[in-house]
């Protein structure tokens, strides 16, 4: 954490995989689409659903229960594409995430974040930034630089405890 993030809190936007709560720091979403057709792409990573167009722009979308090895999910009205601005080495890139449904943005105090704990859990603990407490629950808070990073999506692994 930087001296920025100690001070101040932070927006982040809540969404569900399963019965889980995992939140993106606001900063790095663009929006949140309605689910729509997603083209399968051949030759990509299994949790790579394929490609959708976004006003003209083709957006690789991932979904995001393959990523983390979980049980796959039949989609509702309220499965969504969370669009998302990465950093990468060569600039920002645009990408998808596919979740089970978007809860709400909530504003996290540092004091009510904790480091991610290093085992017993199903989620790689390096793609966590902390875990946010509300209301006597959980939220995992994702470093989506760290999880879509070149390397990482041209592994083609999911991602798994670390």
């Amino acid at each position: 954490m930087n001296d920025q993030d100690t001070t101040t809190s932070t927006q982040y936007l809540t969404f569900t995989l399963g019965h889980e709560v995992f939140a993106v720091d606001i900063a790095k979403i663009r929006e949140v689409l309605e689910f729509t057709s997603v083209t399968k792409v051949p030759r990509t990573p299994g949790f790579m659903c394929g490609v959708i167009n976004l006003r003209g722009s083709v957006v690789p979308v991932v979904d995001m229960r393959q990523k983390f090895q979980m049980t796959q999910s039949v989609k509702s009205v309220n499965t969504c594409i969370i669009i998302l601005e990465v950093a990468q080495d060569d600039g920002i890139v645009v990408m998808g995430a596919l979740a089970d449904s978007v809860r709400e943005v909530m504003e996290l105090e540092p004091d009510q974040i904790e480091p991610a704990p290093r085992i017993g859990m199903q989620l790689r603990s390096d793609f966590l930034k902390g875990m946010g407490k509300q209301e006597g629950r959980f939220i995992m808070i994702l470093d989506i630089d760290k999880m879509f990073s070149v390397e990482e999506l041209s592994s083609g692994q999911p991602s798994t405890a670390g």
